[in-house]
């Protein structure tokens, strides 16, 4: 017997049960097939502009930046005018994803590479698939359209995000990945970012870039 193994048997005997009992494993499968929510943080249960509000003021709480343009067409320009502001270089590295293929980088002078970072990019660009409001966190699906090694090794994260991919709670969020890939086809990594990277282990004072970007930039899309 694995080890386990042992840990379930001792929980079994303490709870007087086999595993087998048809009522019990009736009500797991049912739990597993209606993914019922835990409770929810009132804080972020908003709509329309007082969500995105919320949203960008629990982001800029974190050290994040954001710029609110209002479509698609405006983010390569703002993206641009973001690295003259910061005094980085017009060069940035970017996946797959097809709503950033669509952009017109082409009225930039931006330099655009593709495909994931081996740690030599300084500034990189990722299309989140959601925000979440109560706490200004970015939600990353991985995948080629987006390599997960854009939102780590570059030092400056630009990220892009839909207004109306905005949620109030991670729990919408979860849901949502589900209505996306189907029931137990979940993305390999889904990385949750709050802020850029950072770590107060030395001496208890504040370091940006730790173990990941020590910037992340917003760019919020639309209302």
């Amino acid at each position: 017997m694995s080890a386990r193994e042992e840990i379930f048997s001792a929980v079994r005997r303490s709870l007087g049960v086999t595993g087998q009992e048809q009522p019990r494993r009736e009500a797991v499968n049912e739990r597993i097939a209606k993914a019922p929510r835990g409770i929810v943080p009132e804080r972020g249960q908003l709509a329309g502009e007082a969500l995105l509000a919320l949203f960008e003021e629990q982001a800029k709480a974190t050290l994040a930046t954001i710029d609110r343009v209002k479509d698609r067409a405006a983010v390569p320009e703002a993206i641009a005018d973001f690295l003259r502001r910061t005094n980085l270089p017009a060069r940035l590295r970017m996946g797959a994803d097809p709503r950033l293929g669509e952009m017109p980088w082409g009225k930039t002078s931006l330099e655009i590479s593709h495909g994931k970072s081996d740690g030599g990019d300084l500034v990189a660009v990722n299309h989140a698939f959601a925000g979440v409001a109560e706490t200004g966190t970015l939600i990353m699906t991985s995948g080629p359209d987006n390599p997960t090694t854009l939102n780590f090794l570059p030092d400056y994260a630009i990220v892009v995000v839909d207004a109306k991919d905005v949620r109030g709670c991670y729990e919408d969020v979860w849901r949502g990945i589900r209505d996306r890939d189907g029931k137990g086809h979940m993305p390999r990594t889904v990385n949750w970012i709050t802020g850029p990277s950072r770590s107060g282990d030395i001496e208890q004072k504040l370091l940006l870039g730790a173990h990941g970007p020590r910037s992340v930039h917003i760019v919020l899309v639309g209302d």
